[in-house]
């Protein structure tokens, strides 16, 4: 509760200090919450939604008050799914379409998506809840991603959905260790996936995930009868399709076959955007890959507005200094993994069956997997250098990386003995980012003001 109440009040301060359109994409995601709230749902993405022109003279200016006169007109985000922005239309009516009001909204979401974190690391090494808690503090406060939890976005609602169904499918999996308990229910997966679908296209690896799980679970399990496994699939499938096909029938009317999604004629108004090819034929396919590198890197961890205000040098020192402290903890690990232990390791099985379960960990190195598959097919047309497609997997890497870094504390155990004060360290490493987070929203992102 201590962390939640951190968040929010860093990201509040995210939501508050950051100037106005400074995020990625937030005036076109803005203007569809409008047009939700003022004509119903949904807009349609036309020709005229996208002005690169008009865009480069704003984000040059700084969104310059003087030059927002025809805000309003950049809605090339009109193709996206709709729940975000129907929810965001409820909060747009109440506050007279106050843009604070819109990123707080976002900022709440982002709260389910930190206690997703710990939940999941919760369940899966019960025993050790400062693991969990460390977890939960890098998904927090990582700059980048609370410049975009705190920004009007539908990837905080996507990320939400995506922790949550992370969530359900772990304690799906589970019930293979424990086939007498109660299980997760299947049609809850699909509902999860369904609503997935009508939130944010980056959530479309779920339909890929979950059956998997759906089928190796069965596979293991001892009734292996065929119809049990329809069955399931039957259960996953319906509430997906019903939910999601509504949306795709819709976009099927307005844009025409095959374009489900509508990005066929999302990638038709979009004149002007930066295409890989383009990139790869000026710059050379080394250089290409060389600013891919550069740019994914460091705007996972903070490259804020409109990908033009780096953090400074010493913070990206700090990041590679952390990254090195999770490999060096993974290695020791390692290393101590054959050798006699005082204490259980920190992928031992917990005793009532809960965690270790292979299955478990291979659902979140496949979601780290898939994500970054569709961060490479993202980039397959258009220059797309932003690590924040990356965050669908954030939950997943930040498990790894709290286990990496509690190799120091197995490492402090076995020196010094088994003392209370040293679960600590593994959270305390990762709480580097809060005086980091709070340096970036006081010091460094006010400069994007005009």
């Amino acid at each position: 509760m201590i962390l939640l109440v951190a968040y929010l009040m860093v990201g509040g301060l995210y939501a508050v200090r950051t100037p106005a359109w400074q995020a990625p994409d937030e005036p076109a995601h803005y203007n569809y919450v409008a047009q939700v709230a003022q004509n119903g749902c949904c807009p349609v993405i036309e020709v005229g939604d996208w002005d690169s022109a008009y865009l480069d003279t704003l984000k040059a200016a700084r969104f310059s008050p003087e030059l927002l006169g025809r805000i309003g007109t950049i809605q090339y985000e009109d193709h996206q799914p709709p729940l975000y922005y129907l929810i965001g239309a409820v909060v747009f009516r109440l506050t007279d379409g106050s843009l604070i009001a819109l990123r707080l909204l976002s900022v709440i979401m982002g709260a389910g998506i930190v206690a997703f974190a710990y939940m999941q690391m919760h369940v899966l090494l019960r025993a050790r809840l400062t693991v969990a808690l460390c977890a939960a503090l890098i998904v927090a406060f990582i700059p980048q991603n609370l410049a975009i939890l705190a920004s009007v976005n539908n990837d905080s609602l996507a990320g939400l959905v995506i922790a949550a169904t992370l969530y359900l499918l772990i304690r799906y999996a589970q019930n293979a260790n424990a086939p007498n308990k109660p299980t997760i229910p299947t049609w809850s997966l699909g509902v999860m996936v369904g609503i997935g679908l009508i939130t944010k296209v980056n959530t479309i690896f779920m339909v890929g995930l979950v059956p998997l799980v759906i089928l190796i679970h069965w596979w293991i399990m001892p009734d292996r009868r065929v119809g049990a496994l329809i069955q399931r699939l039957i259960l996953f499938g319906v509430p997906a399709l019903v939910i999601g096909g509504v949306w795709w029938i819709r976009n099927l009317g307005v844009y025409g076959f095959p374009d489900v999604f509508g990005l066929g004629r999302h990638n038709v108004v979009v004149v002007g955007q930066l295409r890989t090819a383009d990139l790869i034929a000026q710059v050379g396919m080394s250089e290409y890959l060389r600013r891919g590198v550069d740019t994914t890197f460091t705007s996972f961890w903070g490259q804020f507005g409109w990908m033009g205000l780096f953090m400074p040098t010493w913070a990206y020192g700090i990041v590679v200094g952390f990254l090195g402290m999770v490999v060096g903890g993974a290695a020791i690990l390692v290393a101590l993994r054959s050798q006699p232990e005082k204490q259980p390791h920190p992928l031992t099985p917990s005793p009532n069956g809960e965690g270790g379960n292979r299955m478990v960990w291979g659902i979140l190195i496949l979601t780290v997997i898939l994500a970054v598959l569709q961060y490479l097919y993202y980039n397959t047309e258009f220059v797309q250098f932003q690590g924040r497609y990356l965050y669908p997997a954030l939950i997943p890497l930040a498990i790894f990386a709290a286990l990496g870094l509690d190799g120091w504390r197995v490492l402090l155990v076995r020196i010094m003995g088994e003392r209370a004060l040293l679960a600590w360290v593994t959270p305390l490493i990762a709480a580097v980012f809060i005086p980091l987070s709070v340096f970036m929203i006081w010091r460094v992102i006010p400069q994007l003001a005009p």
